[in-house]
C-alpha cells in the first residue's frame, strides 16, 4: 500500500512538471520571436520612411517621423494576433534617423487553484539607420 502512494506522488509530481514546462516554452518562445519580429520590422519601417529628396540634396539620411510610425504600427498588426501588443515609442529621430520601441505582449492568463498568473512580455529595441558610403 505504502509503496502505490509513491506512484501516485511519482505520476503527480511528473504532470505537475510537464505543465510548468509547458508554459515556461510558451512565454520564451514567444519573447525570441517578438524580438526578432520586432527587429525586423522597425529595419523595414525605417527604410520605407527614408526621406529620398532630401537625401538628394545634402547627402544626409534623414526619416519621416510619421512615416515610420505609420509602416511599424502596420507592419506590426500583420506579423501579431490582434489585441495582444501594445506599443510605445521613445526619442524618433528625424536626423540622425533613431528610434526606440517599446512592444508589450500580453500571454494567456493561467488559472492554478484559486490565483490566477499571466506574464506580460516587453522588449525594447533601440534602431540606428546609418548610410554605409562604400557600398
Amino acid at each position: 500500500m505504502k509503496e502505490s502512494y509513491w506512484g501516485y506522488w511519482l505520476i503527480a509530481l511528473g504532470v505537475f512538471v510537464i505543465v510548468v514546462m509547458m508554459l515556461i516554452s510558451n512565454v520564451s518562445a514567444t519573447n525570441t520571436q517578438d524580438y526578432y519580429l520586432l527587429k525586423e520590422i522597425s529595419e523595414a519601417a525605417m527604410v520605407d520612411a527614408v526621406d529620398y529628396g532630401y537625401y538628394r540634396e545634402s547627402g544626409e539620411l534623414r526619416i519621416n517621423k510619421e512615416k515610420f510610425i505609420e509602416n511599424f504600427l502596420r507592419r506590426l498588426s500583420e506579423g501579431i494576433p490582434n489585441g495582444t501588443s501594445t506599443v510605445n515609442f521613445y526619442n524618433v529621430y528625424e536626423s540622425p534617423p533613431k528610434a526606440s520601441v517599446e512592444v508589450t505582449s500580453k500571454s494567456n492568463t493561467y488559472k492554478i487553484s484559486s490565483s490566477s498568473e499571466s506574464f506580460d512580455i516587453v522588449n525594447r529595441i533601440d534602431a540606428i539607420l546609418e548610410l554605409n558610403p562604400e557600398n
